[in-house]
């Protein structure tokens, strides 16, 4: 399916690999000008020279979603330098320990939410200012398929993701009259250097059982549908979780 950015500037976080990477190469292969964002400098280096070496306009630039004045200078600079901002993709994620709740380091708990709960707020709230200044716009925020069912030993990763899609509810309620469509994805088990990080192999093989479908799926299913309720095919498309799970939230 074709769908065109063309003049559009996006911005997608956690953009140094796997899903983030999928998003932007898919968006700007589709036209729009990526800025590609990540805490790791030398990924996001990597990524935008691939998308430039493939004829795509694309910029890195370097961030901690955990940290809002960070986050709002991203968007600044982006603006200054992109002329605007069109569409965005909150993706920065990370794990966190594996351990029962009453044994969760609290530590560990409060980066988990500084990054994948506090990380999604501190992004929509700066792209949503910008968006209103040039008169709309479209966010997806990453959530997880266990935005809507538990993991045990997970509970800090699985508590943001909840979070996440109520926080995705809400802003898109309050902004539906004002051009700006926000979204939530959940990807389920994907083929991302994070999972690899997270299962041993014995786990892994697991996984791959427990999904109806008998494999983990790939980032670029999951940048498919991220660019669909970005376009305006999905004009009337907005407030809404959509999971890319292979059925395994269908159990």
């Amino acid at each position: 399916m074709e769908i065109g950015f063309e003049g559009k500037v996006a911005i997608v976080t956690g953009a140094g690999s796997g899903i983030g990477a999928a998003i932007a190469k898919k968006l700007a292969s589709e036209g729009a000008e990526v800025v590609i964002a990540d805490l790791d400098t030398a990924a996001a280096q990597g990524v935008a020279a691939e998308i430039r070496d493939e004829g795509g306009l694309a910029h890195d630039h370097t961030v901690d979603v955990g940290d809002a004045a960070a986050v709002e200078r991203m968007i600044t600079s982006t603006v200054e330098k992109c002329g605007g901002l069109h569409l965005a993709v909150n993706n920065a994620g990370i794990d966190g320990a594996r351990k029962p709740t009453g044994d969760y380091p609290v530590d560990i708990w409060r980066s988990v939410i500084d990054v994948n709960l506090n990380g999604v707020f501190y992004c929509t709230k700066y792209e949503i200012a910008a968006m209103m200044k040039q008169g709309g716009g479209a966010i997806v925020n990453m959530s997880s398929v266990l935005g809507s069912v538990g993991l045990p030993f997970a509970c800090g990763y699985t508590a943001a993701k909840h979070a996440v899609i109520g926080l995705t509810k809400v802003a898109a309620i309050e902004y539906a009259r004002m051009g700006i469509r926000i979204n939530a994805v959940g990807p389920g088990w994907i083929e991302t250097p994070l999972i690899t990080e997270i299962s041993e192999v014995a786990t892994s093989r697991r996984m791959e059982q427990m999904q109806p479908m008998g494999r983990r799926g790939k980032p670029e299913e999951v940048a498919a549908l991220v660019c669909f309720l970005l376009s305006e095919q999905a004009s009337f498309i907005t407030g809404s979780y959509h999971l890319v799970d292979g059925a395994y939230s269908a159990h």
